[in-house]
């Protein structure tokens, strides 16, 4: 029997979430509603879900809130698509920062919306199953850092801690769920859930010079990510898991 893929619409408007849902459902697609968090969390409870639309401007918990929540639980892999009544700059990357995968603004076409539920689950499945990004452990060490897992942030020999961007994480535990491989531009964009090329091909290298320098990665010193030139990145530095309370 064929997959078909199940949607979940969390939007404190019930006139979006019914018009929303109809017409995802005269697509082929199945649906379910919530008005909140509260009623997001027991859909997601219920039933596996293959991708979320989340209103960003909700009373009480906001949709931003709801997908940085997302992002740190056993639900971090189903993409995010979000509605927002405000087309400011801002408030995008902010969103991608939480870990949205793309992003429309209202009001919107219904057609349109669905185009981009469509392209984020194409996007979201076009890697092999090996590279899906996993969670394992608290504590993964490398070189002479370990990253926290939990709190998000790298661990220097000294114990000193310092913070990671949500892009900067993604990406670096990217990298060390994939190291000594060579990944390209297309696999980063998708495993760190880029919205889209035009957006994202551009910063990606900008990204990865970002990590570098928090690595202190330099032809000098120890070297982290490697440039393959043509085919795209590697990390070269063994990983070892260290478990909790490491």
């Amino acid at each position: 029997m064929a997959h078909t893929d199940h949607i979940l619409i969390v939007d404190d408007d019930r006139e979006i979430r019914r018009m929303v849902g109809d017409y995802l459902q005269r697509n082929g697609l199945r649906t379910t509603l919530a008005a909140d968090g509260r009623e997001m969390r027991a859909a997601l409870d219920a039933s596996d879900v293959d991708l979320i639309v989340l209103d960003v401007m909700m009373p009480g918990e906001d949709g931003l809130s709801l997908c940085r929540n997302l992002r740190a639980g056993k639900n971090r892999s189903v993409p995010v698509v979000m509605l927002t009544a405000r087309d400011d700059e801002t408030d995008r990357i902010i969103g991608l920062e939480m870990g949205a995968d793309d992003y429309v603004v209202k009001p919107f076409s219904a057609r349109e919306l669905l185009a981009r539920i469509n392209a984020v689950l194409r996007r979201t499945r076009m890697l092999p199953p090996n590279l899906q990004v996993t969670e394992a452990g608290r504590l993964i060490g490398f070189g002479q850092w370990r990253l926290d897992t939990t709190a998000r942030h790298l661990l220097d020999e000294e114990g000193t801690a310092y913070p990671l961007s949500g892009a900067e994480f993604r990406l670096l535990r990217v990298f060390l769920d994939h190291p000594q491989r060579v990944l390209s531009r297309d696999q980063l964009l998708n495993l760190t859930r880029g919205r889209d090329a035009e957006l994202f091909d551009r910063s990606i290298d900008l990204l990865v010079s970002r990590l570098r320098q928090r690595l202190r990665d330099d032809a000098r010193g120890q070297a982290y990510i490697k440039t393959v030139r043509s085919e795209g990145y590697v990390f070269c530095q063994p990983v070892v898991l260290l478990g909790e309370n490491a």
